[in-house]
């Protein structure tokens, strides 16, 4: 969640005000240029303007497509360390609490103490078992007695 919260919505954020940003240079534009009033050398100023707002405007776009593919995968990422612990917190033999799960692209570190060897084995067999996962980093400690 802090991950989310940290990576994605500010993320989000600059894609809105790019957006808005792009609509009002675009709105600016239209309603000052004193149309339909104008000369043919206004018409002609008011061209060259329209054509760097559509230069401004396409290039937030293109800023706003490589930050939503950024939160694509930052979403991917949060939602497949989300599995990995919906279904450790729903197995009897393992103690989700007592686990971090850190997803980096497919590949997931764990790290924590677990009481035993067979709890250790079980949550690395319940991440390795969780569809998108292509490599596990076990850092899982066991307590000792």
């Amino acid at each position: 969640m802090r991950l989310i919260r940290r990576l994605v919505l500010p993320t989000i954020r600059r894609l809105v005000l790019l957006t808005i940003i792009g609509a009002g240079a675009v709105a600016a534009y239209n309603w000052s240029d004193g149309w339909p009033f104008r000369t043919r050398t206004a018409a002609l100023e008011a061209a060259h303007v329209k054509q760097g707002a559509v230069k401004l405007a396409s290039r937030a776009a293109v800023k706003a497509s490589t930050a939503a593919t950024k939160v694509g995968g930052t979403v991917t990422e949060s939602a497949l360390t989300a599995k990995i612990k919906s279904k450790m917190a729903l197995d009897d033999h393992v103690k989700a609490r007592a686990i971090d799960v850190d997803t980096s692209g497919s590949v997931v570190t764990m790290t924590g103490v677990v009481a035993s060897a067979a709890e250790r084995d079980r949550a690395v067999r319940l991440a390795r078992d969780t569809e998108g996962v292509t490599q596990i980093v076990d850092r899982l400690q066991i307590r000792k007695p």
